[in-house]
């Protein structure tokens, strides 16, 4: 019987081929989406699951409040993390301090790679539970001078060579030895770019400030991650360890330790006002929403070319049931129609994800792939299937088995004037789905815009950043006049933190007026003569540091956002004292975005100080091609730093870098948008087909009764823009109401104009007409005595 069932919905997919293939084809691209998304949302709700203490692991994060509001970060002092070990050590298996994640020069003989890697304490590799390819964790880091390598690194460095205890070069200034080998980390992974770790004594020793930092209580320049018994519960091991730095800072800054869990940190990472807003799990339910929304749009296309040919088989079901089929077995025969359609479908959708997935990877910064491999997946395909096959059947095959046989025997049999409502529903789900998601991809695109168009303060154009070797420490004028003297570099300076990002915040301001109570936090950004020059910032007040002024290491430059916060008038000559040190404000710069686009601009000193700065930076002549620069520029490293490698960042493309989340929504979404168009495009044209056939006399009689083609045109296209502005109407308000919402997470942000939506429906029923126009005037073209030939 099952078979016949399918034999039978064969013969019907072969005699309907243009019906047939707009299902197969629209079904196919709609799970094909539904796939993706699947695979991306797999990814993201899987990330960091690849070391086995997932659950038990954790980051310790601190509250603090500074000028009146509440921040969290993830940087903590050693002295509160110390206590934490030794205070709560029942609670913990491991509590390991570590360094951020820094580029180091890793040398082996004629072999040099700036690599990403961590100084860390020796819980941490076990608490990870890297996969170890030689060495253990438990021993790896417990000697100073010892490195632990992933296995890309280690091939680089030393081949097909075993690595253990060979010897590698750091930075040019010290050795350590290869003690372990683990391999590689996944790319969903939030510890995926450290590719070594080096010992915490080693940074100790290297660093003076660090080990300076072992007694400073409000020095939070380090990381801490730790790992929680198997009896702990971390909310309450959380909240113990809440206050343990309280009575060693001031009560108005009202640092606030806690446990922000592995299982959070990928996406619930979002903190405002001391509180959890989520993060980038609001994505994940975003393209989940649309990939439901798009296989749906698919079924909706099945469900209608369905039911709209309800006619055609009205007098199967009728022969059928005279002859003694059940309603049940009616349905059984019209649900396999749909699970063979689907079943054609899945083949062809697999093999568009196949063939897109390398660019879906790039569009979505991934590395997903089809896990062909896993019975899991495979299980999960077919019922996907399944849903898919029952979700769009389910309304044809019950619609279809409700004929009455003596009707349609009779030929009394007529759908009536409201059987084609449920379709003009659907449709307007559709439009209303796909107007939404063109309304919300402008919006996401302004936005974007909005934040690019924003004055920055200084010119990124031809602005190199390069780190600062040790060899380059006290070197300054020299290689400064060298690179003048190329002829390629217009200016050059030092400084603590890029143009793209403030590295450190400081407190201990004083001045005149200031509420004693108030703790101002400042972005401190130290650097040397010529900063200004260099990356172009406006002066407003005062004046620009200068070689002029031996005061000028006591002075300080501030930006309008600092100078507010101050709440001094006039400020230029005033006196601002740091850690009790007297500094003169001499000057004040227009605000530069340096962090986020979208926020509001960082309250930020500028001070004088050539032994703080780490970070080169090179201001090209905008006359000069930018390729021979840079091979001037280089020379001119190289020989002051000829060990290690010439690596740099442009400005403009660091900056650009901050819109690169936005912009993987933005172009996401409107993959999708058009993808949903397009499915539901696809549907109207097989409706539109349907009704043209449908409707063929009557256009004929008024064709002959003088009717001109545009005027027939209108008749057939009418309805279907009707059901589009409809839609549009609908959708309007949903996307208003959630745009709006979106936005709010965003300090500078785009107002939402009314023309975006005129736009939208504009398009949509521009797209609706061209997509019906075809079939409507091909029918208004036919010669009227075909049809009417039998009449």
């Amino acid at each position: 019987m099952l078979r016949n069932y399918f034999k039978i919905a064969f013969r019907n997919l072969a005699k309907n081929k243009v019906y047939s293939a707009i299902n197969i084809f629209g079904l196919a691209v709609g799970m094909a989406v539904a796939m993706l998304i699947g695979l991306w949302m797999y990814d993201e709700l899987s990330y960091n699951k690849f070391h086995k203490n997932y659950d038990r692991l954790a980051q310790v994060y601190i509250h603090q409040t500074f000028n009146g509001s509440t921040g969290t970060g993830r940087a903590v002092s050693i002295p509160s993390m110390t206590e934490i070990k030794t205070k709560y050590a029942a609670n913990f298996k491991y509590v390991a301090m570590a360094s951020w994640n820094f580029g180091h020069l890793l040398v082996n003989g004629d072999k040099r790679f700036n690599k990403q890697g961590m100084y860390a304490e020796p819980g941490l590799p076990q608490m990870l539970s890297l996969t170890m390819l030689k060495g253990s964790t438990v021993t790896t880091l417990k000697e100073p001078g010892s490195i632990l390598l992933s296995e890309s690194v280690a091939k680089a460095l030393f081949g097909e060579a075993d690595p253990l205890n060979k010897v590698v070069k750091v930075d040019t200034k010290y050795d350590v030895r290869v003690t372990g080998v683990f391999a590689d980390l996944p790319f969903n992974s939030d510890f995926r770019e450290v590719t070594y770790f080096l010992t915490w004594n080693d940074y100790l020793a290297a660093q003076s400030w660090v080990k300076e930092s072992q007694q400073q209580w409000s020095n939070h320049s380090f990381q801490c991650y730790a790992q929680v018994t198997e009896q702990a519960d971390m909310d309450k091991v959380s909240r113990q360890i809440r206050d343990v730095e309280k009575k060693h800072t001031s009560a108005q800054e009202n640092p606030e330790y806690f446990l922000h869990p592995m299982s959070h940190w990928h996406l619930y990472s979002d903190f405002k006002d001391g509180k959890n807003v989520g993060g980038g799990i609001r994505f994940v339910w975003l393209f989940g929403i649309i990939g439901v929304f798009v296989l749906l749009l698919a079924c909706i296309n099945f469900m209608n070319l369905s039911t709209a040919r309800s006619e055609k088989r009205a007098k199967e079901v009728g022969v059928r049931k005279a002859v003694g089929s059940l309603r049940r077995q009616l349905i059984t025969q019209f649900l396999s129609e749909s699970l063979l359609v689907v079943g054609f479908a899945l083949i062809l959708s697999l093999l568009m994800v196949v063939l897109s997935l390398s660019a879906f990877n790039e569009l979505a910064g991934k590395q997903v792939s089809l896990p062909v491999g896993e019975p899991l997946f495979w299980a999960m395909l077919l019922g996907f299937s399944l849903i898919t096959g029952l979700l769009s059947g389910s309304y044809p095959a019950f619609y279809l088995s409700s004929f009455n046989p003596l009707k349609v025997l009779k030929g009394t049999f007529r759908v009536g004037r409201w059987a084609a409502l449920p379709r003009k529903v659907l449709v307007v789900v559709q439009f209303t789905v796909s107007i939404t998601l063109i309304i919300g991809t402008i919006i996401v695109f302004q936005q974007i815009q909005h934040a690019k168009n924003r004055p920055v303060g200084y010119n990124r154009e031809g602005l190199l950043q390069i780190s600062m070797a040790s060899s380059l420490f006290g070197k300054y004028e020299p290689l400064r006049d060298d690179l003048l003297k190329t002829g390629a570099v217009y200016e050059m300076s030092e400084s603590s933190s890029p143009t793209t990002g403030v590295w450190s915040n400081q407190i201990g301001f004083e001045w005149e007026g200031k509420d004693p109570q108030a703790i101002p936090l400042f972005g401190t950004i130290a650097c040397t003569h010529d900063f200004g020059k260099t990356i172009g910032w406006k002066v407003i007040e005062g004046r620009d540091f200068s070689r002029d002024y031996s005061t000028d290491t006591s002075a300080f430059i501030l930006n309008e956002a600092a100078v507010k916060l101050t709440g001094l008038q006039n400020i230029v000559g005033k006196t601002i004292r740091f850690n009790s040190k007297p500094y003169q404000v001499v000057g004040v710069v227009k605000d530069m975005v340096m962090e986020s686009p979208y926020e509001p601009i960082k309250p930020t000193i500028f001070l004088m100080d050539y032994g703080w700065a780490n970070l080169v930076n090179v201001k090209l002549m905008p006359n000069v091609p930018v390729e021979d620069a840079l091979k001037k520029v280089e020379a001119v490293f190289k020989k002051y730093n000829p060990e290690s490698p010439f690596d740099f960042q442009f400005a403009d493309s660091e900056y650009e870098a901050k819109f690169r989340a936005e912009e993987r929504v933005g172009k996401l979404a409107r993959t999708f948008a058009t993808l949903a168009i397009f499915i539901s495009c696809l549907g109207l044209f097989g409706l539109a087909s349907f009704v043209a056939e449908q409707r063929i006399k009557e256009i004929s009689v008024r064709k002959v009764l003088g009717a001109s083609v545009f005027s027939l045109w209108g008749l057939l296209s009418r309805d279907f823009v009707r059901l589009v502005l409809i839609s549009f109407l609908l959708a309007a308000p949903i996307a208003w109401y959630f745009l709006s919402d979106w936005l709010k997470q965003y300090e500078y942000r785009t107002d939402i104009a009314w023309w975006v939506f005129g736009l939208s429906g504009l398009g949509a029923t521009v797209i609706t007409l061209l997509t019906v126009s075809f079939q409507a005037i091909k029918a208004a073209l036919t010669n009227p005595v075909k049809s009417l030939r039998s009449e």
